[in-house]
């Protein structure tokens, strides 16, 4: 293990041993400017560790636990490493297991490489599976089959006192609930089990651009797509984003499925016409990119300083012809501070509400739609910036008064930990808590919008 140095402290000298020597094993940033180890995402945000650990495998996770809870330490786990040594296929059940380091494009080609399978995720391919599975995990094809947690059948997870344990539906059943939806409030994921599905032979790519003059323009267009989205007889196949930006909007359209099948839907001529039409026919891996590339100015892992808000939408809160009305005019007549900002709308429903609401902590099944904006400053966030998004949100919520909640992965960093709790898990807090108080009663999970214990 080494010499043991006098100069460390426990926490460290904790660690050390834990790392028995191995370099970029541990790391304590100087400062909040210190970001060898602790890159930001969103750089309006201060995050300054105390130690930063690189754990090679569950073992040296549940060490790192200990250390941490016997020294007063709170913990929160951060993944998007490579960790292409993790992955498994079981040939006979299509069952994937997959250590939480992967990120999703890493993921997506080894599931292709090992049987041409696939899983519903986001766009982002930098995105660690860690937390992007836990939270939820939204992309296009989860109107087809639902979210990312919606195929995880079993998690090897370490708990706040260091325990290595295998959470499904059978064994510890309390946790695998609260894992899937909640997941940084409750352990630490070092293994996923998902079950799989065989690529889409076909996948047609839409994308419409739209350039107004202004903002108002684009009132109309928003309703006729919010109409194609509140469709309840939509084809699952199919999901869309509308992305309004100063300058105009994009809408994107992805259907799982050929030329002639999306053809035979009619969607197409429910899709907001006008715009420049840009048509594209993909194998699965080809659309994943595709997607990232038309998102990536909007939901790239790219660091900046950022405001953000979101909602999500259920079938009662479809906004009416003058509300909209009222959010375009708003937009197009309040100045932004930036020219970098984006609302986004993405569809929701589908496979999304075939898992019971009990089932997992995850609480918008009855979701027909979300939004998100984000406002970038360049060089820095002004408060200009962030009343333009609240104003927009200010406006969304009188145009949706029943829409009281969002997703857990679109994180609001204005809420305290109270609200924020309630706004990503509504009435499954006290629940939440309940389990909380069984795992982790001294809160070692924990960050400012965490789950808490109250004891």
């Amino acid at each position: 293990m080494g010499s043991y140095n006098s100069t460390l402290s426990p926490i460290e000298t904790c660690v050390s041993a834990i790392c028995n020597g191995r370099l970029e094993c541990y790391h304590l940033p100087q400062s909040n400017l210190d970001q060898t180890w602790n890159k930001l995402y969103n750089l309006a945000l201060s995050q300054y560790p105390q130690i930063v650990i690189r754990p090679n495998n569950a073992s040296e996770v549940s060490q790192a636990v200990k250390c941490a809870s016997d020294n007063g330490y709170k913990v929160q786990a951060r993944s998007g490493g490579h960790s292409y040594g993790d992955f498994q296929m079981n040939n006979d059940t299509w069952h994937a297991s997959v250590g939480s380091g992967y990120r999703l494009d890493d993921l997506d080609k080894q599931l292709h490489q090992n049987g041409g399978r696939a899983i519903a995720h986001g766009t982002c391919p930098g995105v660690g599976v860690g937390g992007h599975a836990t939270v939820g995990g939204l992309g296009p094809s989860s109107r087809m089959w639902g979210s990312a947690l919606d195929h995880i059948i079993e998690v090897e997870i370490v708990t706040a006192n260091g325990t290595i344990v295998r959470a499904n539906e059978d064994d510890y059943s309390d946790l695998f609930y609260a894992v899937r939806g909640a997941g940084a409030s409750f352990g630490i994921v070092t293994e996923f089990v998902f079950k799989t599905h065989p690529e889409p032979g076909s996948v047609v790519e839409y994308t419409y651009s739209f350039s107004f003059g202004q903002q108002q323009e684009m009132a109309p267009v928003f309703e006729q797509w919010q109409e194609l989205v509140y469709d309840p007889t939509l084809d699952r196949r199919f999901s869309t984003l509308f992305i309004a930006e100063p300058l105009g909007a994009l809408i994107t359209g992805t259907f799982y499925g050929t030329k002639e099948e999306f053809d035979q839907t009619g969607i197409s001529q429910k899709i907001p016409g006008g715009g420049v039409i840009n048509v594209a026919i993909h194998d699965w891996l080809g659309s994943l990119a595709h997607i990232g590339e038309t998102t990536a100015l909007y939901l790239s892992d790219l660091a900046t300083p950022f405001a953000s808000k979101s909602l999500a939408f259920n079938r009662g809160d479809k906004m009416s012809k003058e509300s909209i009305d009222t959010i375009f005019d708003y937009a197009g007549s309040t100045d932004a501070g930036t020219l970098l900002w984006f609302v986004i709308f993405n569809s929701e429903g589908g496979a999304m509400a075939d898992t019971p609401y009990n089932a997992t902590a995850y609480p918008h099944r009855n979701a027909v739609m979300m939004y998100q904006s984000y406002a970038i400053g360049i060089p820095t966030l002004t408060a200009t910036i962030t009343d333009f998004v609240s104003g927009v949100h200010d406006k969304i919520k009188q145009a949706a008064p029943g829409a009281n909640m969002t997703y857990a992965g679109y994180i609001d960093v204005s809420l305290d930990r109270s609200t924020a709790q309630l706004t990503y898990w509504g009435d499954k807090v006290p629940g939440l808590r309940e389990i909380k108080g069984r795992y982790d009663a001294n809160n070692v999970f924990q960050n400012p919008q965490s789950i808490q214990f109250l004891g």
